[in-house]
């Protein structure tokens, strides 16, 4: 069995936001892409464990009336207590004992979801392997960013860059 990478694949603005202020990611939608999928349905074959924060989750939980993440096991961290759901293990174990656990129980990858606060938690305990970042053509001008401030500096080695219509994706091995 291979090694699972923890792969931070996400859509930014131009101006570094993931999310308008409130949360919402409505500014994605109306983005002229590759004509298809712009490469989600090959990254998320290979997914084999999601993992996103309370506050993604109450957003991904907004976009459709079906979990979009049904299919593979999702764990989301919080502090909180949760009600029961059949698609989602909260949990609010540490890091550095929830992520090998989920890399040994798969062959696929780790997606690390988000948001920015869970980002950041994982680039201080050198989780993340591979960054695969979208840049949408707009500028938010506010909202929640990728990368907030107090981010733990890192190098990173591009490894892939792709035109899909008016977007780029860009591949990037976190140097650890």
């Amino acid at each position: 069995m291979k090694q699972s990478k923890v792969v931070l694949y996400v859509a930014m603005s131009l101006d570094g936001y993931i999310a308008r202020l409130d949360g919402s990611v409505d500014w994605l939608y109306d983005v002229q892409g590759d004509g298809g999928d712009n490469g989600y349905g090959d990254f998320y074959k290979g997914v084999g464990v999601v993992v996103m924060g309370r506050l993604t989750y109450d957003e991904v939980l907004k976009i459709s009336d079906e979990f979009l993440y049904a299919g593979k096991p999702c764990y989301v961290l919080t502090r909180r207590e949760q009600a029961p759901d059949k698609y989602v293990h909260f949990t609010d174990e540490a890091l550095d004992s929830l992520i090998p656990r989920l890399q040994a129980m798969t062959d696929g990858d780790v997606w690390l979801v988000g948001g920015g606060q869970l980002v950041q938690a994982f680039l201080e305990h050198e989780l993340i392997d591979e960054v695969q970042l979208t840049l949408i053509p707009k500028l938010l001008g506010e909202g929640i960013p990728l990368f907030p401030a107090g981010t733990v500096p890192g190098n990173l080695k591009l490894t892939g860059l792709e035109r899909m219509g008016q977007m780029v994706s860009i591949c990037y091995e976190v140097i650890k």
